[in-house]
């Protein structure tokens, strides 16, 4: 079966935590009605703020509402995602189904949900302001059309790329899914630094973040990659030279790497311990 992107075709939601918020947020700033988004979400504190935010329809329990559903977006934590599939299966196992979840792999949701028409996807937090990067893998079964849909849906947060293997996007939450927080851990770092050598925390703060603005703008920008332009400001015997001495004599690459690693293990561990 397959699915164009239909302003008739009801998009839901199980799961109505950040992601989906971000995702719906973007969906309706590009024209999709509210009513054309129903969302499953159990805790009614967060019903009340997507009802107060957006106006979508709302399920506190998966029902036959969700036969309506063309796109079903998985938004759930990797440990609730098996106990939500079995309640819903019956509803929508003929949709196609868009995961969120970190390390849920596509054969167990397949197998929980009774179709193969399933994307995973590994967003990031970036995606609430619309500068998100999200990696997605499709299975077979997943149509040119049904592909079409998720970009459309996807773009909305910001960047998507596809990957061919689905291991992958364990490499993909380990440098963009979990990267927003080494980011934050950095400014963090550069804040404590300036206020230690005398500027103010708001000094420091919009020094760092503005610096990571402006670095990761002329990044996006530039012709020459990251190497060369780390370079260009990196004269022999000055300032930039004197930190970058240190961090190299520190082996920073290496550990980060090391960081990173532990993030792809992790990520691959999540589908072992949650995926059965």
């Amino acid at each position: 079966m397959s699915t164009p992107s239909n302003t008739s075709q009801t998009l839901a939601f199980i799961g109505g935590g950040n992601m989906a918020s971000a995702i719906i947020g973007g969906l309706i700033k590009q024209g999709t009605p509210a009513n054309r988004i129903l969302v499953v979400e159990p805790f009614e504190e967060a019903r009340q703020r997507l009802q107060a935010q957006f106006g979508v329809r709302i399920l506190a329990v998966a029902d036959a509402t969700l036969a309506e559903a063309g796109l079903v977006i998985w938004a759930v934590k990797p440990q609730t995602f098996k106990e939500a599939a079995q309640q819903t299966r019956s509803f929508c196992a003929h949709a196609l189904h868009l995961s969120v979840a970190a390390g849920i792999r596509s054969d167990s949701i397949a197998n929980w949900l009774g179709t193969e028409r399933v994307v995973r996807a590994m967003p990031n937090t970036p995606a609430l302001v619309g500068l998100g990067q999200t990696g997605l893998f499709a299975r077979a079964a997943v149509t040119a059309a049904d592909k079409a849909w998720i970009e459309q849906v996807v773009a909305t947060t910001g960047a998507l790329l596809w990957v061919k293997d689905e291991p992958l996007l364990d490499a993909v939450t380990a440098i963009s899914g979990s990267g927003p927080a080494y980011v934050f851990f950095f400014i963090e770092a550069m804040v404590e630094a300036g206020v230690k050598m005398g500027l103010t925390a708001e000094q420091a703060t919009q020094l760092a973040i503005g610096t990571f603005e402006g670095a990761s703008q002329l990044a996006k920008t530039a012709s020459e990659p990251p190497s060369v332009l780390r370079e260009r400001v990196t004269s022999k015997g000055g300032t930039t030279y004197a930190a970058i001495t240190s961090m190299q004599n520190a082996h920073l690459g290496q550990l980060f790497e090391t960081a990173l690693k532990a993030a792809e293990i992790r990520a691959h561990e999540l589908g072992d311990e949650f995926g059965a």
